[in-house]
């Protein structure tokens, strides 16, 4: 996929190592020149937010399964900084609970990743998001 212009940082919530490596690696293919931020809890990544006012992501993606600030509770938190209220969220987990799906979406994730079993599934699902995000941000112009 060539380069996306409006496509700067990503920032991962996730407190597995291993997933953020994949995740970085998939990015990297999609565009080398893809920032990726970090966090290994949510509540780590709230004090990221909070630290440096200038870190707007254009995407988050927070992992639903965390221990002592899960996906639902760092998604709430997140949605409480005005900064952060425009930046599509999506959930990503092993899980796929139809019930967990639509609870994320009323609470203002854009959508509920399965974390896939390799990373050109992960390629191709993170690409689609950026290319469905840009359109819209096209047709908004």
């Amino acid at each position: 996929m060539n380069s996306l212009k409006n496509l700067t940082n990503c920032f991962l919530i996730d407190d597995d190592e291993d997933d953020f490596e994949i995740f970085k690696m998939a990015l990297h293919e999609i565009d080398p020149t893809i920032t990726l931020h970090y966090a290994f809890s949510g509540i780590e990544a709230m004090k990221k937010f909070d630290a440096d006012h200038h870190l707007i992501p254009n995407y988050i993606f927070i992992d639903w399964n965390m221990p002592r600030m899960n996906g639902r509770q760092c998604l709430e938190e997140i949605r409480k900084t005005e900064r952060l209220q425009n930046v599509p969220v999506y959930i990503y987990s092993t899980s796929s609970d139809p019930r967990a799906i639509d609870e994320i979406r009323k609470i203002g994730a854009c959508d509920f990743i399965v974390k896939p079993s390799n990373i050109s599934t992960l390629v191709d699902t993170l690409s689609r998001i950026f290319l469905i995000r840009k359109v819209k941000h096209i047709e908004k112009a």
